[in-house]
């Protein structure tokens, strides 16, 4: 591997990061705070570990793929180990444990937190635990390539942070890494400014709202509330934030096509209209379901909290506006199976992607064709009008198998470590893999991860980022030959 180049690209990432924390260190000057100065400490320890290998590094060559992938886990947790500073350093959150899930959480866009009076948090600190979301809604690599010379391998970076879904519907839309990330980083901040003035319109301030948007088009789910966006008992802002949410979970190259004009991708997309239809089934379910139980009094709340919740599960973004674990068994059931869903490859969601059950269901349906109907016929399993290749579908099916695995003996290995209950076990797994945030059991909506071991809430985080490195860009690294010259 070229060291000196991997060298090169952390010290960027401490240099952007620190760089960074200048919006916190604003707020917590405007609310005069006393989180100041270990947020403006720990900006300058950022950037004085990162300039040096900047500086002496600075003569770089091309990254390899493994390069790539070496930088894609170890640079999100150093980046996390380093962001942790200004909550230890302040004594809001002491523990260096606690610290990294914490920022680990945000910077994977799960949501899951340890902090048990979020409201008593300076403001300073608040905005940098909401940036987090902001800064790894997009993937902070996608954000290091923008400050990374050119020909020095950013596609390799892109790859290495990306969906397998984005490799199966193989959508490329900017043929310049840094152009197509300019993009990228434009539809972006552009979906949170419209979020964040559309929340004001309605009257939260604009803290919360730079919060919520954060965490809303990084379908994330941190908010500076303990009761999260039930908060506001508001059903204007519960219907902005599904909108967002909903737009968070498209693929964002659908965005750069509709901005050229051209709405009839939306059509052609076969992912696209999938993600519609789960949604709509889902959402019409739930909301029938608490409706028939009198569980709201009209159909327009029941529809309306439903659709949140379903929206906020399905696109992993964590937010809640009730406790559904006081909801009947079916509702919760059904939102226990959305889990496993996740929104559209090329989105800021996580979760198994919908594109991956396209191809797994497109498989089944031609299986069974040729095994009782039509055993001589060739058939093409086709996604956006387009055949996909067998290795891509293969891909798919090893993709979801791994997921439930690591599912699996991931709730084994968390009751044992912390003597839970196996729902709880399981949940915690399935909502920090998944990058949801918030499960079931004592890791409900209403609870949060304080309580779990130091050793499960390392486990936890490294789920995290398995999820949000979409499994197979951190787990290589476990294979011999990967080390191997």
């Amino acid at each position: 591997m070229n060291y000196r180049t991997i060298a090169y690209v952390f010290g960027t990432l401490l240099i952007v990061i620190g760089c960074s924390m200048i919006f916190p260190i604003l707020c917590s000057l405007y609310y005069h705070e006393d989180d100041l100065f270990p947020i403006l400490y720990s900006a300058i320890i950022s950037v004085a570990l990162g300039l040096p290998l900047f500086w002496f590094f600075g003569k770089s060559q091309r990254l390899s793929i493994k390069d790539g992938f070496f930088i894609a886990v170890f640079g999100w947790i150093m980046v996390s180990a380093i962001s942790a500073l200004p909550f230890m350093i302040h004594g809001s959150i002491p523990s260096f444990a606690d610290g990294f899930f914490e920022m680990m959480s945000g910077y994977t866009t799960s949501g899951s937190t340890i902090l048990t009076e979020i409201e008593t948090v300076p403001h300073g600190l608040l905005f940098w635990r909401s940036q987090t979301h902001l800064l790894g809604g997009m993937g902070f690599l996608t954000l290091t390539v923008l400050f990374l010379p050119y020909g020095i391998g950013g596609l390799r970076l892109f790859r290495a942070e990306s969906s397998p879904g984005q490799t199966i519907t193989r959508e490329k839309f900017k043929p310049r890494n840094k152009e197509a990330m300019l993009w990228l980083w434009g539809i972006y901040l552009a979906l949170n400014l419209a979020e964040t003035v559309l929340l004001m319109l309605g009257g939260m301030s604009l803290f919360d709202s730079l919060c919520h948007s954060f965490g809303t088009v990084s379908t994330s789910g941190y908010s500076p509330k303990n009761a999260s966006i039930g908060f506001y008992d508001s059903a204007y802002f519960d219907w902005v934030i599904i909108l967002f949410m909903f737009l968070g979970g498209m693929t964002f190259m659908l965005f750069y096509y509709i901005a050229k004009g051209n709405w009839k991708i939306l059509k052609i997309n076969t992912e696209f209209r999938w993600y519609v239809g789960f949604l709509l089934f889902f959402c019409g379910i739930v909301s029938w379901l608490l409706w028939k139980d009198n569980i709201y009094s009209t159909f327009a709340d029941s529809l309306r909290y439903g659709t949140f919740q379903v929206m906020s599960i399905l696109t992993t973004t964590g937010f809640t506006t009730a406790d559904y674990e006081h909801w009947p068994q079916a509702p919760q059931t059904f939102l226990f199976v959305v889990c496993f869903i996740g929104a559209c490859a090329g989105s800021t969601t996580s979760g198994i992607k919908v594109i991956h059950y396209v191809l797994i269901c497109k498989f089944m349906v031609i299986a069974v064709k040729k095994i009782f109907l039509q055993p001589f016929v060739v058939k093409v399993i086709r996604v956006n009008r387009q055949p996909v290749d067998s290795l891509i579908v293969n891909l798919a099916i090893c993709y979801f198998i791994v997921n439930i695995f690591m599912v699996l003996g991931g709730a084994c290995f968390m009751v044992l470590v912390d003597d839970m209950d196996y729902i709880t076990g399981m949940s915690s797994v399935i909502a920090t893999l998944m990058n949801i945030g918030p499960g079931f059991g004592l890791v409900g909506p209403s609870e949060n991860y304080a309580f779990i071991s130091d050793v499960g809430k390392y486990f936890l985080a490294w789920n995290m980022l398995v999820g949000r490195l979409e499994m197979f860009s951190a787990l290589v690294l476990f294979y011999p030959s990967f080390w191997k010259k």
